[in-house]
């Protein structure tokens, strides 16, 4: 009996620790991606967003403001997970020299667990939150 008891323990053990990998590989996953996908889309955007007629004109290099934050939506929500709240804020969007930088904050609606936050509110799930800050790098 004492030796079944031990099996049970290993095997209860083993599931616990399988569940504990699968969750942190998740967040580990999920982070990866959206920092990928935010390079990615940032310099995609601001590539969309330069004013080539002030480019041939002066020889510098300028972005759209408007155009760059409505590209940046439209690539980020087509690449993203859609099992997760995403909230997208831009911070500053320079259009000479061509500066942006861009904070996306996931959450997940799927884990309940809360946090306490030093202000007093309360928290509930996680998030992760991946920042950039680009400059479009150019050629010559």
């Amino acid at each position: 009996m004492n030796k079944a008891f031990w099996g049970i323990m290993v095997v209860l053990i083993g599931v616990a620790s399988i569940l504990f990998i699968a969750f942190f590989q998740t967040i580990t996953n999920t982070d990866e991606h959206n920092s990928q996908l935010l390079k990615e889309v940032t310099e995609a955007s601001m590539w969309d967003a330069v004013d080539y007629a002030y480019h041939r004109k002066t020889g510098y290099y300028r972005i759209n403001k408007e155009k760059f934050v409505e590209n940046f939506l439209r690539r980020y929500s087509e690449s993203a997970n859609l099992s997760r709240n995403y909230k997208i804020q831009f911070y500053d969007v320079n259009e000479t020299p061509p500066k942006v930088s861009v904070k996306v904050t996931s959450s997940s609606g799927s884990f309940n667990a809360s946090a306490v936050l030093p202000n007093g509110e309360t928290q509930e799930g996680y998030d992760i939150s991946n920042k950039i800050d680009a400059i479009l790098e150019t050629p010559y």
